[in-house]
Parts: structure tokens; C-alpha cells; sequence
């Protein structure tokens, strides 16, 4: 087995949270002062100040969702991999979802995983890196399990206990969540990166759809074609092909 999955065996130490401001706040505070482990999982009952991408909030009922950040060593990564680390973290929460769900689920560029057209998880990734070294990943993940009221704010989203009108034990599906990123995670460990960009590519959400996006305050429209393995979103506009970087464009659809 490769050194760099030995020291990474996600959810080995599975450590619960009554309450905590966010988990990722919580992980990257021990990963400073030395105290965090590769592999480490820190889940929450309550997120007092949970974080989604570009600095939104992430809201959650207490005790009713899964909510919670593993510590990934990637000394031995190149740093241009982060976003295969996005991809396998996406593909494991939609797998997760789908044994469970009795409906499809599609992973929306970049951090989303939509059920019904609607946000049942979201994938916030922070990254410590010194010089030319990719130290650690911060995988903060957040899924909608057994909440049913939302608050307005949010836009569309969904949980499974909606789907499937069934009630789910969330520290039970958290550790399977945790057996299957380690599972998907060999596939990083062995540079089988065209692997996971291939599957993740197969489950993007509006694959081959027209799409109306926004970008520098001007909307416009073109059939998402897939993502390449920089983490950009790839986009036919008229005849030709566009890449857009994570937070450039906006989904207005």
C-alpha cells in the first residue's frame, strides 16, 4: 500500500462534536497547532457557523445531518491535484446518496450534488500549503440526511429523509461516507486520475444541456461539455469551446 494512504485511513478516528462554530474551522485549527492526524474525521451535531463555498453559510438542523471535516496528508501529492481530491470527495457523497435515494443523483460543478434538481450536499475543500508543498486538505463536508424545513434563504434544497420519506441513522451513513472516501481515495493514491475524471465526468450534472450561465455581469448560454482535469468547467459557445475557473461563472439555471 502506498505510504501516503497508510497515514490516511479517513475515519479511523471518528471524533463527534456536540456543537463547534464549523468543523473545518475546528480541523484546521488542530492541523496548525499539530494535534491533527491524516485521516482524523470531526463530526458535528451542531454547526454554529458552518461554511459552504465562497463564504456562504451552511445551515443545518441539529442532529439531523451530516456534517463533518476529514484531515487528507497530501505531502505526497502534486499540488495541481487538488481538484481530483474535489472530484473523488463529489463522487463518494453521490454513491453514498444513491444507495439510499430512490432517485438518481448528479454532481453539479464544482462542489454540489443535486437530487430533484435541488442541493442535497455541498463540498467545502480548504487547502494548507507551504511553498511548493500541498501539506493538507481539509475535506468539509455537509449533506442533507433527515431535515425537512429549510430556511428561505436557501436556494432549493433537498434531503433524502425527503426522497425517500425514511428516517436515517447520520453517524451510520457519516463512517460509511468515511469507508467510501477511502475507497475512492486509491484511486488518487495509485495516479489513477483519468479514472476519476472519467466517472466524474459521467454524473455532471446537465451534461450536454444548454445552459444559461453568468459571467462578468452578462449572462449567456452554451452546452456544458464536461470538466477537465484542472477542475474547469468546459463550455460549447456557438462553435467554439470555453473553460471557466471554479467561481468565474455563475449557474443561473
Amino acid at each position: 500500500m502506498p505510504a501516503a494512504s497508510i497515514n490516511n485511513v479517513i475515519g479511523e478516528r471518528f471524533i463527534e462534536l456536540l456543537s463547534v462554530d464549523s468543523t473545518n474551522n475546528y480541523a484546521m485549527q488542530h492541523v496548525q497547532n499539530g494535534s491533527a492526524k491524516g485521516g482524523e474525521v470531526y463530526f458535528a451535531y451542531e454547526q454554529t457557523a458552518g461554511r459552504g463555498q465562497f463564504n456562504r453559510q451552511w445551515f443545518s438542523t441539529k442532529g439531523e445531518n451530516i456534517m463533518l471535516s476529514a484531515v487528507l496528508c497530501t505531502s505526497a501529492f502534486a499540488i495541481n491535484k487538488q481538484f481530483i481530491l474535489n472530484m473523488v470527495t463529489a463522487l463518494s457523497i453521490q454513491q453514498l446518496f444513491n444507495k439510499y435515494s430512490t432517485e438518481n443523483t448528479k454532481i453539479k460543478w464544482p462542489n454540489d450534488i443535486y437530487c430533484r434538481d435541488r442541493k442535497a450536499a455541498g463540498i467545502l475543500i480548504e487547502n494548507i500549503v507551504r511553498g511548493k508543498i500541498w501539506q493538507f486538505a481539509i475535506i468539509g463536508i455537509g449533506i442533507n440526511i433527515n431535515q425537512t424545513k429549510f430556511p428561505d434563504v436557501l436556494h432549493k434544497p433537498v434531503s433524502l429523509k425527503q426522497i425517500t420519506g425514511k428516517h436515517h441513522n447520520v453517524i451510520e451513513l457519516a463512517k460509511e461516507l468515511c469507508s467510501l472516501l477511502n475507497k475512492n481515495l486509491q484511486q488518487l493514491f495509485s495516479n489513477n486520475e483519468a479514472v476519476v475524471l472519467k466517472n466524474y465526468n459521467e454524473e455532471l450534472y446537465r451534461l450536454n444541456e444548454l445552459i444559461q450561465f453568468k459571467y462578468n455581469s452578462e449572462n449567456f448560454i452554451g452546452v456544458v461539455n464536461g470538466v477537465n482535469n484542472l477542475g474547469q468547467l468546459i463550455i460549447q459557445i456557438d462553435k467554439e469551446e470555453k473553460a471557466f475557473a471554479t467561481g468565474s461563472i455563475e449557474w443561473m439555471q
